[in-house]
């Protein structure tokens, strides 16, 4: 019934297994990947003819992870999995960067990868089994794919990379000095196609060796899909990329000089509309059977790319008149918004962020409920980028899956310098309004997030910035690496290299390639470049700030963080919270309490944190023995007065202990609501406090040392 084929290989510490025939026959490749116990199936089907007129190829990713992986019900009302987490989206963009080029050129019908997490060990993370899994069901679907690729993930652990780290080994890595990295890349047996990273300020070396280690990792990977495909793959689909040269010659010969023209204009919005222009007048030179050739948008981007590629590599200057390594003019300020937290305006060229720095409590924090379990994370940075920015009319709705990689991305470059929670015991929420863009935005983001930030009070432990690096990769093998890329450049280069970093090393980097591999040898070459590139941007941001300010912006909440014994948390809550509900009341403050013992009380007002600090303390801290404390009078008696000194505690001034002198009554000198100053004296032998007034001062609260008397006798 089954035409089951399996496969395995012992890849690092795990064995893993690919299998294909018996699950999701109707589709045209399905693979299950397992990797300990983790297991993944990816589905690919393919649309066999593409969609009349269609210019782009639609490829579409979809990961899911089912909370029945993990033994878990999915948390929320509805008790069933919705909308991608960010988690899922990532993972998606994962997979599709590294595929995506190596489809052969031209093929225009739809394709979609579906990969599903049926099984999670919570060692192994199956977004690494996820990539494997698409590889191995594109391979053998028969689709026109020049793969398969092959996929790891690296750490860095005491100088030492390591295969493929265990989950909890990634899952905080700010809060483990010894794992400084944090890689996943992917490739084919020749050339690295994608990276994604965080990094804890590693060298350009060491990142560089990561990439290595992870491509010579993955070989016997791709061996055996590779193997799987020998005994599995379907017929190859009948594909054979377009002969579109006629149309190209006449593209060219109507359109050559015009769209050189226009891309010798330097200001964006003049060279796109002469870009458009150009193409109009090549439009007007053709029949109407080639202006219906579902090839004429190749031709005209092959045109434009053969001038913008055509000059670099001979030599000349960029669009911008740049040469390779030069960065575009750079200006940064801060403290612009007014009622924010923190505040910063980057510009670089015609590319601005527009950056927000909120500060918050332990209540803002977000809580993610992720397959491996629930965690909390007290650092968000959320990325925007409207139409407007671009001179665009489009929808505007929820994040998109650029938007959440490019957030992510930004957010992976700056959470490495942040300080450590029992240090800085914020929530922060960076949120980067993307105002104009012509290139790297993200790394816009990262420069005025770490400006915001500072300007917000943050103590980041060194300014970081970014720079997106381009290539340009000819056949014969000549090339040019291009600092700080353009959006045209991005768009017609081969290369999309971003890296950030402090001035002491990289802590993220971003790579995908548009063509079949770059070597060691262009990586090389671009992180020594995006190296000079950085610390310039980091010059040029200095000149705005370059430490976090010693002040908080008025509008911010102060937090003042206390540990109470954990045996003391009961108290402090009270029955159903009567205790913790006065203490917000009547300080004004807020009071957030962690199992751990750790409160952490919040406001804008000085007084209203110390107000909060006192009644907790009052309640979990012991009176001290010959302290001097402030009290009430609760209780007159005749043989003294009952006295409320510390938080609920009460305790007995003796009437020999009130004043100087005998007295017949306390109600002589004292009475009930009065306020007082005492001494503790001690505790006698049932444990009741027994407390003094004499000795202290009533005015001062000083304690009074000798009596007039003893002075005068002296």
């Amino acid at each position: 019934m089954f035409d089951e084929v399996k496969k395995s290989i012992q890849w690092g510490q795990e064995t893993l297994t690919l299998e294909t025939g018996k699950v999701a026959r109707q589709a045209d490749g399905t693979v299950i990947a397992t990797l300990g116990e983790t297991s993944v199936m990816a589905n690919v089907t393919f649309a066999k003819e593409p969609k009349p007129g269609q210019d782009f190829f639609p490829l579409t990713v979809h990961y899911q992870e089912k909370y029945y992986a993990a033994g878990k019900i999915p948390g929320g009302f509805f008790k069933r999995e919705a909308r991608p987490t960010e988690k899922e989206t990532l993972t998606a963009r994962l997979i599709d960067r590294p595929c995506r080029p190596l489809f052969a050129p031209g093929f225009k019908n739809e394709v979609l990868v579906m990969c599903t997490v049926l099984s999670h060990d919570l060692v192994n993370d199956p977004d690494i089994v996820a990539m494997i899994a698409a590889s191995a069901a594109l391979t053998i679907s028969g689709v026109p794919f020049m793969g398969p690729i092959g996929a790891a993930r690296v750490g860095f652990v005491n100088g030492q990379y390591v295969l493929n780290p265990e989950v909890q080994d990634m899952d905080n890595l700010r809060g483990n000095p010894e794992q400084r990295l944090d890689l996943v890349v992917a490739g084919t047996k020749d050339a690295v196609m994608m990276v994604e990273s965080e990094a804890y300020e590693l060298t350009e070396d060491e990142m560089l060796g990561a990439v290595k280690f992870g491509h010579e990792q993955m070989q016997p990977v791709i061996d055996l899909i590779i193997d799987l495909a020998e005994a599995a793959a379907k017929e190859p689909f009948d594909f054979q990329s377009p002969d579109y040269s006629e149309l190209y010659a006449k593209v060219k010969a109507a359109g050559e000089a015009d769209m050189r023209a226009a891309y010798a204009i330097r200001d964006k919005g003049e060279r796109r509309d002469a870009i458009e222009a150009a193409k109009a007048k090549v439009k007007e030179a053709l029949t109407e059977e080639e202006l219906a050739d579902p090839h004429l948008g190749s031709a005209l981007k092959k045109l434009e790319s053969g001038i913008l590629r055509g000059d670099v590599i001979n030599g000349g200057a960029r669009i911008d008149g740049r040469d390779t390594r030069t960065v575009r003019a750079i200006d940064s300020e801060v403290g612009i918004l007014p009622r924010t937290h923190g505040s910063a305006l980057f510009t670089r060229g015609e590319t601005q962020a527009l950056v927000v720095t909120t500060l918050g409590t332990g209540d803002d924090e977000q809580i993610i409920d992720a397959l491996h379990g629930n965690f909390r994370s007290n650092f968000l940075l959320h990325y925007n980028f409207p139409p407007y920015s671009v001179g665009e009319v489009g929808r505007v709705g929820s994040p998109g899956r650029r938007e959440i990689g490019h957030g992510k991305l930004a957010w992976r470059a700056l959470q490495a310098v942040l300080p450590a929670p029992t240090d800085f015991p914020y929530t922060i929420r960076v949120v980067s309004e993307i105002t104009e863009s012509n290139g790297s935005s993200s790394m816009a983001s990262v420069c005025g997030g770490s400006l915001s930030m500072m300007d917000a009070g943050v103590p980041l432990k060194a300014p970081v910035a970014g720079v997106a690096m381009g290539l340009i990769l000819e056949d014969d093998g000549k090339y040019a690496v291009l600092t700080d890329i353009l959006g045209d450049e991005d768009h017609l280069g081969d290369m999309d290299f971003k890296v950030a970093g402090t001035a002491e090393g990289i802590t993220s980097l971003q790579m995908d390639i548009k063509v079949a591999g770059i070597t060691p040898a262009i990586m090389e070459q671009a992180l020594a470049q995006a190296k000079e590139g950085r610390l310039h941007i980091l010059a040029e941001m200095g000149k705005a700030l370059s430490e976090g300010r010693r002040e908080f912006s008025a509008h911010a909440p102060r937090i003042e963080t206390m540990t109470i014994p954990t045996d003391k948390i009961r108290e402090v809550i009270g029955s159903g919270g009567k205790v913790i509900r006065e203490i917000v009341e009547t300080s004004g403050a807020k009071v957030d309490i962690n199992d751990d013992g750790t409160i952490k009380i919040a406001s804008a007002n000085a007084d209203s944190i110390k107000k909060a600090y006192d009644m907790i303390y009052s309640i979990v801290a012991e009176p001290e023995e010959g302290k001097i404390y402030t009290g009430k009078v609760v209780k007159l008696v005749d043989f003294g007065a009952f006295v409320n000194f510390f938080g609920k505690r009460d305790g007995l001034v003796h009437v020999s202990q009130i004043a100087g002198k005998r007295l017949n009554h306390p109600n002589e000198v004292l009475k009930e609501g009065q306020e007082v100053k005492v001494k503790l004296l001690g505790f006698d032998d049932r444990g009741k406090v027994r407390l003094g007034m004499k000795m202290v001062d009533q005015q001062t609260g000083q304690e009074i040392t000798e009596t007039k008397e003893e002075a005068a006798e002296s």
